[in-house]
């Protein structure tokens, strides 16, 4: 289990709400004792709790990817399908995650990553250059997201 946080002003500067998200961060923090990780820009604040299961050393979130960063609570039964496919069309990895293929793969072909996705998750992915925040769960529900 990991545990995923944001929040996402368009209109008001982030900057000094730093507090409010460690906050959050710790109301989710059982539900990753690993380790944690924040990720700030002007409009948005996306923090990650992590119980570490795959890639121990290299699975650290928030991960970026060019402009976008997520944030990522789950597991995807075709990683290896998807990060295949991704290689198939240029992409390179430095992890053994699926949080990187996740994030690759929302780089590559935007929301209709999902349609690939076969899996339980609840992630986020912010778009520094656009000024957008993507943001699903998986189609059941597993994966808790409010």
């Amino acid at each position: 289990m990991c545990g995923i946080a944001g929040w996402a002003d368009f209109r008001n500067s982030l900057e000094n709400k730093g507090e409010i998200m460690e906050k959050m961060r710790e109301a989710i923090s059982h539900r990753g004792p690993d380790s944690f990780g924040d990720f700030s820009d002007t409009s948005c604040r996306l923090s990650h709790t992590r119980l570490a299961v795959i890639d121990v050393e290299n699975g650290k979130q928030p991960m970026s990817s060019g402009a976008c960063t997520i944030v990522y609570n789950g597991e995807l039964y075709n990683t290896e399908d998807i990060r295949g496919e991704l290689m198939k069309n240029g992409c390179s990895f430095s992890t053994k995650s699926d949080t990187e293929v996740l994030l690759k793969a929302y780089v590559m072909w935007g929301e209709k990553c999902l349609e690939r996705l076969n899996g339980i998750y609840a992630f986020a992915v912010w778009n520094s250059v656009e000024q957008t925040l993507f943001i699903a769960r998986d189609r059941v529900g597993v994966k808790p997201f409010f």
